[in-house]
């Protein structure tokens, strides 16, 4: 008998809370991966604006989500400028006062790589797509 899974976390997790930690850690650290490329950064770049180490920037653009808990990937999106925002969920559904529910394009950084999404990087008030650390 085959077994059927709504998500590949939920067939690699042991819990749906597993499942779900997994899913919102890979989502995060795709979200700061477009970060880093929309910037142009080389990994040491990325590390100097991230506030690690060159080799996590690697770890994070490899996808190695085991490395990574949700809090590193919270203060690494602080260091970026960004805010973490969990979005609210209606049922099953994203609620439908969300921009793409309502089919208005949003910047690749913040559109979800699927309807499931359920975390989201808002960048900084007023400089859209532009990212400079905190302080500066």
């Amino acid at each position: 008998m085959t077994k059927t899974f709504s998500s590949v976390w939920d067939a690699i997790a042991d819990t749906p809370e597993q499942a779900a930690n997994l899913e919102a850690r890979a989502e995060l650290m795709r979200q700061i991966a477009v970060i880093i490329k929309a910037n142009d950064w080389k990994q040491a770049d990325a590390a100097t604006h991230c506030g690690v180490t060159q080799p996590r920037i690697n770890d994070l653009l490899r996808g190695r989500v085991s490395r990574f808990s949700l809090d590193a990937l919270v203060n690494i999106a602080a260091a970026l400028g960004r805010r973490v925002r969990r979005l609210r969920r209606a049922g099953n559904q994203l609620d439908q006062d969300h921009p793409w529910q309502r089919g208005v394009r949003l910047p690749s950084p913040l559109r979800p790589a699927s309807p499931g999404l359920r975390w989201k990087l808002d960048a900084p008030a007023g400089r859209e797509g532009e990212v400079t650390k905190p302080g500066k």
